[in-house]
């Protein structure tokens, strides 16, 4: 289990194991708690014979420096989780190791290697479409590619999100998408 950190301002910060997390908590940085699933750590015994517990949700807010870098690498393990692991030209879905980068705009055409121009393609689709756009290939796009925000970055980092982290990461997805 993966607890989702925030800062004091209830954005994303980073994923954590329940080991870091359980360091905010000995800190005394964790501010809030939100969501439903928790988490219990066990620890020693003391001399009353008690055992001592951390209890650990599965969103913490925590106090400490705001970072807002919401900028997230364009990988191809990022761009299928994006796409949904569909090419979009044929609609098919693949496993990870058939799918390939489609630059929208040919890079040999002058197009950039940024999320507005990037497509999952499968391999087929791409070789057939070459150094083509979609337009000149008759292939047409069936979703408008674009670039995650803060929160969609967050669930793209993740594989194995909990549903009230992803009840509360969905909340601020941008309407392109829904990976629901």
């Amino acid at each position: 289990m993966l607890i989702l950190r925030l800062n004091k301002a209830g954005a994303p910060q980073d994923w954590l194991d329940i080991y870091q997390a359980a360091r905010y908590y000995a800190q005394n940085k964790v501010l809030f708690e939100l969501g439903n699933q928790h988490r219990t750590l066990l620890g020693g015994w003391n001399r009353e014979g008690q055992q001592s517990q951390l209890r650990i949700s599965s969103i913490i807010a925590c106090d400490g420096k705001v970072v807002q870098n919401g900028k997230i690498a364009l990988t191809n393990r990022y761009l299928f989780r994006r796409d949904n692991y569909l090419c979009l030209y044929c609609g098919n879905q693949f496993r990870s190791g058939q799918l390939t980068r489609d630059h929208i705009i040919p890079r040999s055409r002058g197009g950039k290697n940024n999320w507005q121009n990037v497509a999952t393609a499968c391999a087929r689709c791409n070789h057939q479409k070459g150094a083509r756009t979609p337009e000149e290939a008759n292939m047409p796009l069936l979703a408008v590619p674009f670039a995650p925000n803060l929160y969609e970055r967050f669930y793209l980092m993740n594989r194995r999100i909990l549903a009230d982290q992803m009840d509360f990461l969905s909340h601020h997805f941008s309407q392109r998408r829904a990976w629901l």
